[in-house]
């Protein structure tokens, strides 16, 4: 669970620089649901590569590393009874 962790902490820094309420656990559904939409947004091929202003090789890297969010966000949502959204990008 430590990649969901740190992915939420890494959230949060953007979303409290918006003014919005830090994501914590337990996570609620619509936690859940806004997680789906942010990993889809991330794992869109213009912001995986971030315009192409990265290599393959970190791109990979970063999909990697937001496969394993998506991973650790599913097993979450198996054990919390939660419903996993469809990440489309996956």
């Amino acid at each position: 669970m430590q990649n969901l962790k740190n992915f939420i902490d890494d959230n949060n820094r953007w979303t409290l620089l918006i003014s919005r309420i830090a994501m914590t656990f337990p996570l609620s559904q619509a936690d859940v649901d806004s997680l789906a939409r942010t990993l889809d947004s991330k794992l869109s091929p213009e912001n995986l590569y971030c315009d192409g202003e990265i290599s393959r090789a970190e791109a990979n890297r970063n999909y990697k590393y937001l496969t394993r969010v998506a991973q650790e966000l599913e097993a979450y949502c198996a054990s919390n009874t939660l419903t996993m959204p469809t990440v489309y990008e996956l």
